[in-house]
């Protein structure tokens, strides 16, 4: 596996949620200068993702060159076509990820905005109000949806900055002589800076040289855990290597704890449910949050590694969709997103091993069927993407 790509000397800071992030979002909006990427999977049709607009045209109305990819899917292929229409009246520049499917099943799960090259966000935030579901954009929410995204300075956001103009241009359309160039161009790394204040990457998923970059960057943290392995995603059903090697480090010692949001999908929460009885036997410690609608894709190793980004722990995002995740070796950072994490942890539901077992036959049996469904499923289409 290859080794995470740190660079030191930036500035990281964690944004919890809608009601931090879009604030923030909209101030680094209204400051730029010259040029704005901006990629999300959803572009929803509520007043937060309105404003986002608003900010957007501005923008492009003073003379900012602005960019924005959405996923066709996420999106809705209405509100995307909308979406386009306002955009070309405010010569904002936009392009929709993979319509109807013409590349394939993969889709655009990043959620990456770069500002004049020098302030980038990226995390599981997509553009529409928390407060509102994001499967059924008309039903409340019982309490905002829980999620995180980081806003980067230093020289890790040029390397953002790069990748977004990569992704503009993959998004287009590519000849194969051109698709080779951006290959090569994507192997570049920025030069190393030292080893403080705070060391960061920025790990990707595609199809082109990052097959499995992403989950790659999470066994080598989990493969070197000493302490705990802390984390939270919305759905939880990785391959067999990403589940040994929880269930390893827990053999070793190692506190690990899994917070798995649930009551979105049905079919997902059994697939999830089919791992339970495994990870507990090793040692694993499983809690469901139930509070609102997880989101967050988050996890902290030890004392000094964290991650946050759009990679669920599932075979989408780790073998098929197009995912974007920062990685932070710095304890002061790690130790703030832990507290949050524990914080979902202290609001959660134990999974208890002794009440899986009390499970009847027929959920037990609904969870394997669920799991075999699932894998069939994927493997069909993984085929020519992992």
């Amino acid at each position: 596996m290859r080794a995470v790509p740190f660079v030191a000397n930036n500035d990281i800071t964690l944004l919890e949620s809608g009601s931090t992030y879009f604030p923030t979002l909209l101030a680094a909006i209204g400051a730029a200068e010259y040029e704005i990427l901006y990629e999300t999977y959803i572009y929803a049709e509520d007043p937060q993702a309105q404003a986002i607009t608003e900010a957007l045209v501005a923008a492009a109305k003073r003379g900012v060159k602005v960019r924005v990819v959405a996923d066709w899917f996420g999106t809705g292929n209405s509100t995307a076509r909308k979406l386009g229409e306002t955009f070309a009246a405010a010569c904002v520049h936009y392009r929709m990820f993979n319509p109807w499917f013409k590349r394939g099943v993969a889709r655009s799960h990043r959620k990456v905005v770069v500002i004049d090259s020098k302030t980038a966000f990226v995390g599981g935030i997509n553009t529409n109000d928390d407060r509102l579901c994001d499967y059924k954009p008309h039903a409340p929410l019982p309490a905002p949806r829980w999620d995180f995204a980081v806003q980067v300075r230093g020289p890790l956001a040029e390397q953002i900055h790069r990748e977004s103009q990569v992704q503009w241009l993959r998004v287009g359309h590519l000849d194969l002589v051109n698709r080779f160039h951006l290959s090569r161009e994507m192997r570049k790394r920025p030069s190393q800076q030292g080893e403080h204040p705070m060391r960061a990457a920025f790990v990707v998923r595609n199809n082109l040289r990052n097959r499995r970059t992403i989950q790659s960057a999470y066994l080598q943290a989990i493969g070197r855990a000493r302490k705990r392995v802390l984390m939270a995603t919305p759905y939880f059903a990785p391959g067999r290597r990403f589940r040994d090697a929880l269930c390893q480090a827990a053999r070793r010692g190692v506190d690990v704890c899994l917070l798995v949001g649930v009551g979105e999908f049905r079919m997902q929460d059994a697939v999830a449910a089919s791992y339970y009885p495994q990870l507990l036997a090793c040692g694993v410690r499983i809690v469901e949050y139930r509070k609102t609608q997880l989101h967050a894709k988050v996890a902290v190793i030890d004392d000094d590694w964290a991650t946050v980004g759009s990679s669920n722990c599932d075979a989408l995002s780790l073998f098929i969709n197009q995912e974007a995740n920062v990685v932070v070796r710095d304890a002061k950072f790690a130790a703030s997103l832990a507290e949050r994490i524990g914080q979902g942890v202290a609001d959660g539901v134990p999974v208890d091993a002794e009440d899986m077992k009390k499970l009847s036959w027929v959920r037990r049996y609904g969870h394997e069927i669920a799991y075999l469904l699932y894998k069939l499923t994927m493997r069909v289409f993984t085929i020519g993407y992992a």
